[in-house]
């Protein structure tokens, strides 16, 4: 992985070469996998089954392909800066439609920015996808501090507000004096910041999750009383699910909140330890029956994790997790209600399903669309259903602002 030199100010063209020392040092660690026991029938109660990741390790090692994957990336644009002392990996898609709307999206956790790969081209070039050319956008991607191409962080800090007030220093780097964002998971926390923190730039807001829009206590009688009936049904559904997930779900989270570090040597020296701590969420969190290749295909699957492996920064990663547990100062206080005009689009797979009545409290809420598929990681999932999202909102947006 190659890049020029670059001062603080500057923009550096980057280009994913991966030397084949360390392709073959992966297929040797694959070989030499240390295989744990396992309970007979117990299925992914326990975690992910040896028999399902055995197969998909064979799959990695004997079948998945790097070289195309990379070639694949290659194909995007792609840069370094240093944006408040970290290096920032992005790339950058200009769409030929001279007066796109220029628009930054990010990842979140266990994502990258291989979540993109079937969203960049419809939204940079909408006329090549069957779309109007007035739709179409100027994307940034950038890799999250401490994720991938743009980790380890050099420091602590980094977390959503942080990393927001950099996205909208990259954006005035790139020339985009105004501009739109969009993002899930950490991807959406981030944006979302980024709206609350700089509305005088920030077009408009489209997330695929709204952190902190679910129940996240039993509502009372009294609460669900005051709700309409349909509203009433999906705050119960919001609460079973936030209920279950957190007694279930929230061990990683635990973690990678409270000992990034010690995690990250398991995580850096295994790769197949890497492959099932992230594995185990796309099964999860993705709007699948049992597998999570019934909703992302598995060679891409594949190429999120090695950006994770390639780069060792399963720890710094998670840094992000220890940085929101602990945080101080401006990223504790409570978020000020946003004024940037904000879309929810909501896939009913999704752990934190949004409230309505909840959201409308902290954001200038202007679209919300309800999917009848999907679930966390929209843009590998469902990329037209979000593109076409996407695409109305910003339209809606243009729409209400021109004379």
């Amino acid at each position: 992985m190659t890049s020029s030199p670059a001062d603080t100010d500057s923009i550096s063209p980057f280009r994913i070469d991966v030397p084949q020392r360390d392709l073959d040092d992966l297929h040797e660690r694959l070989d030499r996998t240390r295989w744990p026991e396992a309970l007979p029938g117990v299925g992914w109660s326990h975690g992910v089954p040896p028999d399902y990741l055995r197969e998909l390790v064979r799959h990695w090692r004997h079948a998945y392909d790097w070289r195309a994957a990379e070639e694949r990336l290659n194909e995007w644009p792609q840069f370094t800066a240093t944006v408040d002392g970290a290096t920032v990996h992005f790339a950058h898609v200009r769409s030929p439609e001279p007066d796109a709307t220029p628009l930054i999206i990010t990842h979140g956790w266990p994502g990258s920015i291989v979540e993109f790969l079937d969203v960049v081209g419809p939204l940079t070039d909408p006329a090549a996808h069957g779309g109007d050319p007035s739709d179409a956008f100027h994307v940034v991607v950038p890799s999250i501090p401490g994720f991938g191409l743009s980790g380890p962080t050099p420091d602590t800090g980094w977390e959503a507000g942080r990393i927001a007030d950099a996205w909208a220093e990259l954006m005035g780097r790139l020339g985009y004096s105004r501009f739109g964002a969009q993002g899930g998971d950490w991807g959406a926390a981030i944006s979302r910041e980024l709206g609350r923190a700089h509305p005088e730039r920030v077009i408009g807001v489209h997330l695929n999750l709204l952190p902190g829009a679910q129940a996240a206590t039993e509502p009372t009688p009294d609460e669900l009383a005051a709700l309409g009936p349909e509203e009433r049904e999906k705050t119960l559904t919001s609460w079973h699910r936030w209920s279950a997930w957190s007694r279930e779900g929230t061990g990683y989270a635990v973690l990678q909140s409270t000992r990034p570090q010690t995690l990250a040597y398991a995580l850096t020296d295994s790769p197949v330890g890497q492959l099932a701590w992230i594995v185990e969420k796309f099964r999860e969190w993705t709007d699948s029956e049992e597998l999570p290749e019934e909703a992302v295909d598995r060679n891409r699957l594949l190429t999120n994790v090695m950006l994770y492996w390639l780069t060792g920064t399963a720890g710094s990663s998670a840094r992000v997790y220890y940085e929101r547990a602990h945080a101080t100062g401006r990223a504790a206080a409570p978020a000020e209600p946003s004024t940037a005009p904000t879309a929810l689009a909501v896939f009913p797979a999704e752990l934190q399903l949004p409230l309505r009545h909840k959201a409308e409290r902290t954001e200038n809420l202007v679209r919300w669309t309800e999917f009848d598929r999907g679930g966390h990681f929209a843009a590998m999932e469902e990329p037209d259903l979000l593109v076409g999202d996407v695409r109305a909102f910003f339209r809606e947006l243009r729409e209400k602002h021109t004379p």
